[in-house]
């Protein structure tokens, strides 16, 4: 709920800016292990979509990455996160369709734009 932007509404699994000096996948590390207690470095992180800043994503860069096969063990940051669990696609198509305002903007977005890639790639 200390969110600036959507508060209490589902967003992607991770998500952060980058830091001065950092490139994409510094940053998207970096996020995992302070948001899912996530560490790994072996495991390879695909990118898949990049968005270039605009009104849509409140003036954002936003790039997507893929990891996995995954399935923990995660440990939520508890002033980031308030509930983590795992969503299957239609899901989330009925939780964007029916109750839009639970669920954050560049994440609608992502989904309505790159669904098919999404779904591809994993």
């Amino acid at each position: 709920m200390s969110k600036d932007t959507f508060p209490g509404c589902w967003d992607s699994s991770c998500s952060g800016h980058v830091d001065a000096g950092e490139d994409y996948v510094t940053a998207a590390r970096r996020e995992l292990g302070e948001e899912l207690g996530w560490h790994d470095a072996s495991l390879p992180l695909r990118p898949l979509v990049k968005l270039f800043a605009s009104p849509e994503t409140g003036y954002e860069f936003i790039q997507i990455y893929i990891m996995g096969p995954i399935s923990g063990p995660f440990t939520l940051h508890p002033e980031e996160i308030a509930e983590g669990r795992w969503i299957v696609a239609d899901e989330l198509d009925i939780l964007i369709g029916e109750y839009p305002e639970q669920v954050a903007g560049a994440l609608r977005l992502l989904w309505s734009r790159h669904r098919g890639e999404i779904l591809a790639a994993i």
